[in-house]
C-alpha cells in the first residue's frame, strides 16, 4: 500500500533511507536543516518540504533520522512537528539516542495523540544506499506491524525486540559488541605485523575460523583482505568513528546506570572517544588500528612490509586490481 510519509533528517543515512521508500512506490516528503541534503534527496524523487512541520502535516507517517535524543524531542515539542500531524499519525524515530529519550519520545507522541515506534538502524551508510539495513523496533505490536512495510523497504531484517525504547537498548547493545570486536581485529592485526605475518594470511584463516567476524570480514581494518572496506578508500566513513563514540557512550552510561560490570565496554568507549576527538574525527570506525598500532619506526615499518605482501598476494589472486 502507497503511503504518504514524512521523512525528516537527509544526512547520510537518511538521505539514501527516503530514496528507497521512493523507489517501493511511496510518496515521501523530505526536510533537513542542510539545504544541500534536500537537493540531493530530490535527486532521488524525495519531495522537498519547506519545513518539518508541513512535511508532519501532509503525512501518514513520520520517520526522523536525527543525531540525538535533544534533537528528536525539541522537533517532536518545541518545533511544532506533533502539533502539526494529523491525529494518529504514526511516529518512527531511526535516530540513535538514550533509552530514556526514546521513552520520553514515545510519551510525548502519545499525548498528543499519536502512535510511536523506535526503530534504530545498523548497517551503515553501505546498508541505507542498498536498502539492507537492520531495525530494531520498540513500541506496541500494532504500531510495528503498521510501520514493518515501510521498514522493509529501507532494509533486510526487522525486529521488534519489545516495548518503548526496546529498539534502542538492541541498538547500543549490538554496536557495543562492534565497537569491542573492531578493537580486537585491530589488536589482532597489530601483533600479526610484529610477528611478520601478512594481513591476507591472517584474514584467510580467521575469516574461516573462530575468529570470524563482522569486523572483519565485512569491515575489515586494514587494505588489501576485503577489498570493499573502509581501509581500501583510505578510511573514508562507512560508519564514523564519532558515531562509534556516541554509541558507546550511550552504551557506558547504560553500564553504570545499571551497575553492570563490564569492563571491555567501558575500555572501547574510552578509546573511541579519545580517537573520534582526534585523529579519528573524519574517519571511519575502523580506522582505531592505527592508534593500537601506533607511531613507533618498528612497528611502522612491520605494517609497510606486512600490508605490501598482503597488496601483492591480493593481486597475485586476481581479487582486486
Amino acid at each position: 500500500m502507497t503511503r504518504t510519509v514524512a521523512f525528516v533528517g537527509l544526512g547520510r543515512m537518511g538521505g539514501p533511507m527516503a530514496a528507497n521508500l521512493v523507489r517501493a512506490g511511496h510518496r515521501v516528503l523530505g526536510y533537513d536543516v542542510v539545504p544541500e541534503s534536500v537537493t540531493a534527496a530530490a535527486a532521488s524523487g524525495v519531495e522537498p518540504a519547506r519545513s518539518a512541520a508541513g512535511a508532519a502535516a501532509e503525512a501518514d507517517a513520520v520517520i526522523t533520522m536525527l543525531p540525538t535524543g535533544r534533537h528528536v524531542l525539541d522537533l517532536y515539542g518545541a518545533q511544532g512537528l506533533l502539533a502539526a500531524a494529523r491525529p494518529g499519525t504514526l511516529f518512527v524515530d531511526c535516530s540513535t539516542i538514550d533509552v530514556a529519550d526514546a521513552r520520553a519520545a514515545h510519551g510525548a507522541a502519545r499525548a498528543a495523540g499519536h502512535r510511536a515506534l523506535d526503530a534504530p538502524v545498523s548497517g551503515g551508510v553501505v546498508g541505507a544506499e542498498a536498502g539492507t539495513l537492520t531495525f530494531m523496533a520498540g513500541g506496541g505490536a500494532e504500531e510495528f506491524a503498521e510501520a514493518e512495510p515501510l521498514l522493509s523497504a529501507m532494509g533486510g531484517k526487522v525486529v521488534r525486540c519489545g516495548a518503548a525504547g526496546a529498539g534502542q537498548a538492541a541498538k547500543i547493545c549490538n554496536n557495543m559488541i562492534l565497537g569491542i570486536s573492531m578493537i580486537g581485529v585491530s589488536e589482532a592485526f597489530v601483533l600479526a605485523e610484529s610477528l611478520g605475518l601478512d594481513h591476507q594470511a591472517l584474514y584467510d584463516v580467521a575469516s574461516t575460523a573462530s575468529g570470524q567476524c563482522w569486523a572483519l570480514t565485512v569491515n575489515c581494518p586494514v587494505p588489501g583482505p576485503v577489498p570493499g572496506s573502509p581501509a581500501n578508500r583510505s578510511y573514508a566513513p562507512g560508519f564514523a568513528a564519532p558515531l562509534m563514540a556516541k554509541d558507546l557512550n550511550l552504551a557506558a552510561a547504560a553500564l553504570r546506570a545499571g551497575g553492570v560490570d563490564a569492563q571491555l565496554g567501558l575500555k572501547a568507549a574510552e578509546l573511541y572517544a579519545a580517537f573520534a576527538e582526534g585523529d579519528g574525527a573524519g574517519l571511519d570506525f575502523s580506522a582505531i588500528v592505527r592508534t593500537i598500532r601506533g607511531s613507533g619506526t618498528a612497528t611502522a615499518s612491520a605494517a609497510s612490509t606486512a600490508s605490501t605482501a598482503s597488496a601483492e598476494k591480493t593481486t597475485t589472486d586476481g581479487t582486486a586490481p
